[in-house]
């Protein structure tokens, strides 16, 4: 009788953790759609073309958002060029060749540390940095700097964790075979990898995207006509765009701040889901 008390104590538990899981995934599910829902509610009245193509007019009451776009790409496609390679390369490093000591362990843990610093923070470094100490100026290089150094943290972590999730069995295989190690990694673990670090670093660059303290200090501007010209130049980024409006212009247009927004979440949902699904793909592809 006693076995079989444990087994239904066991059976309702069991049901009751299933049940509280299950609420708590529709729960973040639920709101994840009612945000959404509420800012393609209040935006989609103010895409057309015009709004895509057009500059901002009337300190951004009027006009379109062109020159808040193509700033928000120049600074995050700069931010992916420098991020990515040193990121994944540091990950490879910490999983695959650095020794297991107090050094290495310290490393992690700044790291760890770094992921945790408040924006605004690496905001006021860019700004001592890049724009003033190495003379970048308020520029698109000195604001992309700025958010590689706090994009790195979820590179190399995201990296160094999708390479360990890969058998240890693979590794040996390929050099049972008589591959070098630098083969192994390059041909059998980072392909076998590679979905879990493309998943992290479009989180990081996708945090980056939204992100308004660091480009404040450090490149962005409130008013724009022109177009970006290259890494030295000043721009208008979507955030900020936002931001600006809503605290320092009066009589600010609420369809036209919805609107931007929605520009921005559906720029970081496409780029999101596109990875999901190549994401997808590659695992399907990888058999071990």
């Amino acid at each position: 009788m006693s076995g079989m008390s444990r087994t239904r104590r066991a059976r309702r538990s069991e049901l009751v953790a299933r049940a509280v899981t299950g609420l708590a995934a529709v729960s973040v599910v639920a709101v994840a759609l009612f945000v959404l829902a509420y800012i393609v509610y209040h935006g989609i009245g103010a895409i057309d073309w015009t709004f895509l193509t057009d500059v901002p007019r009337d300190r951004g009451r009027e006009g379109g958002i062109l020159p808040v776009i193509v700033g928000t790409l120049w600074v995050v496609a700069t931010t992916a060029g420098l991020t990515l390679p040193i990121g994944i390369l540091a990950g490879i490093y910490l999983s695959e060749y650095a020794p297991r000591n107090f050094t290495t362990r310290a490393i992690r843990l700044a790291i760890t540390n770094m992921a945790g610093v408040p924006s605004i923070v690496y905001g006021l470094f860019g700004l001592a940095a890049f724009v003033l100490l190495a003379g970048f100026g308020r520029s698109v290089i000195a604001s992309a700097l700025t958010l590689t150094c706090m994009t790195l943290p979820v590179v190399i972590t995201a990296t160094e964790e999708a390479l360990r999730q890969i058998p240890q069995d693979l590794r040996q295989a390929s050099l049972a075979l008589g591959a070098t190690r630098l083969r192994t990694i390059y041909k059998v673990v980072l392909p076998a990898a590679a979905p879990g670090i493309i998943t992290g670093s479009i989180l990081g660059l996708a945090r980056a995207a939204g992100e308004t303290a660091p480009i404040l200090f450090t490149g962005a501007v409130f008013q724009m006509r022109k177009l970006p010209d290259g890494l030295s130049s000043q721009f208008m980024s979507l955030p900020y765009h936002i931001y600006a409006q809503v605290t320092s212009v009066p009589g600010w247009s609420p369809t036209l701040v919805w609107g931007t927004a929605l520009v921005l979440v559906a720029g970081v949902s496409v780029v999101s889901v596109v990875a999901a699904l190549w994401r997808s793909a590659q695992r399907r592809r990888v058999k071990w």
